[in-house]
């Protein structure tokens, strides 16, 4: 019997996916903001009012859905400005800086890498210091550097591979959705290995994410 749903995986960076369900989820995350204009007709959308006649007067502050705030950004006419959430800010920057895995990103921003690269997206003075904390991340007293999401990713994979036939709730609740889809795949990797170990498996085969990446490259190729 087929599957009703096929999982798709979210977009890459900027782009966002519309038929992955994380990148829709995603999208409904809010933003705060402000009206640089006065905004006809979306009161009633911004959960600012009663009717869908009602409008936004300008200067007002908002909480605008991703999806919304991408919409409404025009750098020329000035319809919305976007502030950063608080776990994009420079004090947050700074912990990341400091060490990358104390930080329960679920509960700050299931969608921390996803979100965090769409808000490059609008203009800010602030996105290359997002982009750096988002991928690298300075460790104090040492001359090298480590990638912010390469550092939990070890944590992530190694947890995944100790933690065979036990609970592991209290494992993934500190990790953004990405990290807690990376952990499964370890998880399943391991499942597999040990029954194909145990010979209960013919053969082990290819994550989907390696055969996925195989045929994008492949039609990158032919592009």
């Amino acid at each position: 019997m087929s599957e009703a749903y096929f999982p798709v995986g979210p977009g890459l960076g900027m782009e966002e996916n519309f038929f992955s369900l994380d990148d829709i989820l995603m999208s409904q995350e809010k933003l705060p903001g402000r009206a640089e204009s006065a905004l006809p007709r979306l009161a009633l959308l911004m959960g600012q009012g009663a009717s869908s006649t009602e409008s936004i007067p300008e200067g007002s502050k908002l909480e605008i859905p991703l999806w919304l705030a991408k919409g409404l950004h025009d750098s020329k006419r000035r319809i919305i400005s976007v502030e950063l959430p608080k776990i994009y800010k420079e004090a947050w920057r700074t912990v990341f800086s400091a060490d990358a895995n104390v930080v329960d990103l679920h509960k700050m921003g299931p969608y921390y890498y996803g979100f965090g690269s769409q808000l490059l997206n609008f203009e800010n003075p602030e996105n290359p210091e997002i982009a750096q904390t988002i991928l690298q991340a300075t460790v104090s007293d040492s001359v090298c550097s480590l990638q912010t999401f390469v550092a939990r990713f070890r944590r992530i994979m190694d947890s995944s591979q100790n933690a065979y036939n036990e609970d592991t709730s209290a494992l993934v609740a500190r990790l953004d959705e990405l990290e807690r889809a990376l952990f499964q795949v370890g998880q399943k990797g391991l499942n597999d290995f040990q029954c194909w170990e145990k010979g209960q498996a013919s053969q082990i085969t290819a994550s989907s994410l390696v055969q996925n990446y195989g045929k994008r490259k492949l039609t990158e190729v032919d592009g």
